[in-house]
């Protein structure tokens, strides 16, 4: 049925989801993504698990309505059900044990953040968290990071919580080479790829979780390709996870900026064709 079990705001325009999702609340692993149709006439959209209940059998998800079809998924409220839900998609995260690791994180990429530094955690590694907002009322999850990380730190743009900057100027003022053997990115295109810049060589494994344009899910659409080592990969089914050392950030960003135009204009109208009255 995939109806919706609670709803809670987390910032504005920052919405989370506890959805019914017995099989797939089974089965899920940290780094795993799911895609939704929130209405029976919206598009695909691919949405990062956060969370689950046994008890429950319930699944959570972070939604920040941005688009139209993210705008539909926060409009919906408990008691209703979505169109579609299927997963789990992808490769769960790198996971290793017994190492100091970075987490890192822009925006709601904290939702994407949250599982997987908890993972390793739970897995018996030293794990520090560096997350970012615009400012202070944009921060999420914090309650829930805290529990999760041995440390977490805060960078916000304007300075009105924690540190004054972006996460990668945060991550530059406390640590260098050999602070760190393992880590873990997650956010815009820009952020990721100054991370990847920034640590080029001092020694960390860094894997990125990559957000291309998707539809399927499956690898049959070859929409979320990716250039990562110089071959060519399709994060819904290969990742979402990269070493972050080897992605073509440049590449994926022209590509999610490819249909930036239309996406703008199905905001202002709703095709009618093929649908009923």
């Amino acid at each position: 049925m995939n109806r919706i079990l609670a709803k809670r705001q987390l910032a504005p325009e920052v919405v989370l989801l506890e959805v019914e999702a017995p099989r797939i609340q089974k089965r899920w692993k940290a780094g795993q993504f799911i895609i939704i149709r929130p209405l029976a006439e919206s598009e695909r959209i691919p949405l990062t698990i956060v969370d689950s209940s046994a008890e429950r059998q319930s699944i959570t998800m972070v939604i920040q309505a941005i688009g139209k079809t993210t705008r539909e998924a926060v409009a919906l409220e408990p008691g209703q059900a979505l169109a579609d839900l299927v997963g789990p998609l992808g490769e769960p995260a790198t996971i290793s044990s017994e190492q100091r690791v970075v987490c890192m994180a822009g925006g709601v990429g904290v939702a994407e953040l949250l599982p997987v530094a908890k993972a390793f955690h739970d897995a018996g590694n030293h794990v520090t968290a560096l997350c970012g907002a615009r400012s202070d009322a944009y921060r999420i999850l914090d309650e829930e990071l805290r529990s999760a990380v041995d440390v977490l730190q805060w960078a916000t743009d304007d300075g009105t919580y924690g540190f004054e900057g972006n996460v990668v100027q945060l991550l530059l003022s406390m640590a260098g080479p050999g602070t760190f053997s393992e880590g873990h990115v997650i956010g815009p295109i820009p952020m990721m790829k100054a991370a990847a810049a920034a640590t080029r060589g001092w020694g960390l494994k860094l894997h990125a979780s990559l957000n291309p344009v998707m539809i399927d899910g499956t690898g049959m659409c070859g929409g979320c390709r990716v250039t990562v080592g110089g071959e060519v990969k399709f994060a819904c089914v290969d990742g979402p996870e990269f070493d972050a050392h080897l992605v073509d950030f440049d590449e994926l960003a022209r590509r999610n900026r490819a249909y930036r135009e239309m996406e703008q204009e199905a905001l202002r109208h709703q095709c009618r064709v093929g649908l009923s009255d």
